[in-house]
């Protein structure tokens, strides 16, 4: 499912509506987390959480961490609830005997930069991460689970959609209201550029009360080029529109771009159209990182993948809230 044009919009007609049932919605998540008994992992626990339904850029955030985690010489693991996949765990991700359709597709993709347990029941994946000898945990999503106790929680936001319309859903895009999530959080990191950064500050900014870094994603220097390249261009991500705006940016001619629901599988019949369409057309077949992990093996040659990494642009008070973590 896509998200509704309407969330992203100042609240009409369809939004208020809907506000009653985003009320309760919101009601529910606190007393869930109210309900809950978080488990004391015993090493520090990180979580990179959104208050927002997908798109706000977690999991480029999650590698970032993890690479200055490492960078420090820490045992960093993941763990992650596996969005989209087969498997409840506790589990390791495995990419040579794990798809997608097993573990979900960015706990899979992140396994590439640091060991990911993935599980339904998230103290679970934490006792099995540090049994196997997490020195830190970065907890991929959760800020509405409580059954981990974290250490730090980092909220991620898209500094050009902020916060949607500040409905729940399904009036807006909320997962809980503004100022309760942000209470429980120690850190808020808004990414985008200039312009909409100082959107976000206009329209947010009095309701942020704790510290706030600010960043952006960035394609990741691989010596390609785009430039007048023709392209299909397809993506089943929070923010497809996102990732053609990159590649535009960059010179690619996007002869067609086709969009996604978040996560979506990636079918044989969908993909030999798509294959068929890109020769019809003379284009080279283009994706995301996490879409590229959900395609079969051996159609991943034959597609470009256009990888980004976060760039903080004063990664200061998250350095000064690792110290305070000893880390």
């Amino acid at each position: 499912m896509r998200a509704p044009a309407f969330w992203n919009r100042p609240p009409g007609v369809l939004a208020w509506l809907l506000s009653p049932f985003g009320a309760l919605y919101g009601r529910a998540t606190a007393r869930r987390l109210a309900g809950a008994e978080p488990f004391k992992a015993g090493v520090p626990v990180i979580c990179v959480g959104n208050l927002s339904a997908g798109g706000t850029g977690k999991t480029p955030t999650v590698m970032a961490l993890v690479q200055m985690l490492g960078a420090r010489g820490r045992a960093v693991h993941v763990v992650s609830r596996g969005h989209g996949g087969r498997l409840t765990g506790p589990v390791r991700v495995d990419p040579a005997r794990h798809t997608a359709a097993d573990v979900g597709d960015e706990p899979l993709l992140l396994s590439a930069f640091a060991p990911v347990w993935i599980g339904r029941d998230r103290a679970a994946a934490a006792r099995a991460a540090v049994a196997a000898g997490a020195e830190v945990i970065v907890m991929d999503d959760g800020h509405q689970n409580g059954g981990l106790a974290k250490d730090l929680t980092l909220i991620v936001a898209d500094a050009a959609q902020g916060f949607g319309n500040g409905f729940c859903l399904p009036a807006g895009p909320l997962r809980e209201p503004v100022a309760v999530g942000l209470a429980r959080a120690d850190l808020l990191l808004t990414l985008g550029p200039a312009p909409a950064q100082g959107a976000f500050t206009d329209r947010w900014g009095p309701q942020v009360t704790l510290p706030r870094l600010t960043g952006r994603v960035e394609v990741l220097a691989t010596g390609m080029d785009w430039d007048g390249l023709p392209v299909l261009a397809f993506a089943g991500i929070g923010q497809p529109e996102k990732f053609f705006a990159t590649l535009r940016g960059l010179g690619a001619q996007i002869i067609r771009a086709e969009g996604f629901a978040d996560h979506a599988p990636y079918s044989a019949a969908m993909i030999q159209r798509l294959q068929a369409d890109a020769r019809r057309m003379g284009a080279q077949l283009v994706t995301t990182e996490k879409d590229a992990v959900r395609l079969p093996e051996g159609v991943r040659p034959q597609v470009l993948t256009l990888p980004v990494r976060l760039t903080f642009d004063d990664p200061a008070a998250l350095v000064a809230a690792l110290g305070r973590l000893g880390l």
